[in-house]
């Protein structure tokens, strides 16, 4: 029998958002967003690779990542991508299954679903929070709101 793939519960996101918040307590800049790629890996089982990318110029930049190895797209255009639509439309972007979004980008063979959350400072989006699952269907509407928070807290330590 399969196992069930992780959902993350909404008490689960809370208690993750509050050991984000110490452990960005004090840090600011690429360092908090290191320290928050790393917890995220290895505090939610379905998040098998995590990255933040920022803004420079009409490009996203890979700036910090956690996960079992690093990716080749380092620079990705604005508008290209599951990740340039989302800086672009400044929207969180789902993919439940990356072999049905034209837009995706392969990093992994092993990526099955992928969310992309932007991060927003004087209302503008300036990085993003990209998340790739090995499992279908991996992220729900909690993950989003999840991540969404983090991108908050994040932006507040830009």
């Amino acid at each position: 029998m399969k196992a069930t793939a992780f959902r993350m519960s909404r008490e689960r996101a809370k208690e993750v958002l509050v050991e984000l918040e110490s452990a960005i307590a004090s840090a600011s800049g690429r360092s908090a967003r290191e320290a928050s790629v790393r917890l995220l890996n290895s505090s939610i089982p379905s998040y098998s690779w995590v990255g933040i990318y920022v803004v420079e110029g009409k490009d996203l930049v890979l700036d910090a990542w956690s996960g079992p190895s690093a990716t080749e797209h380092t620079r990705i255009p604005i508008g290209k991508g599951v990740c340039g639509y989302a800086a672009k439309s400044g929207r969180t972007e789902i993919v439940s299954d990356v072999t049905k979004d034209p837009r995706y980008l392969q990093c992994f063979l092993s990526t099955k679903a992928e969310i992309v959350v932007p991060i927003k400072a004087q209302g503008s989006v300036v990085g993003e929070i990209d998340v790739d699952s090995d499992e279908l269907d991996a992220f729900s509407a909690v993950d989003g709101e999840f991540l969404e928070a983090v991108a908050r807290k994040i932006a507040s330590r830009w």
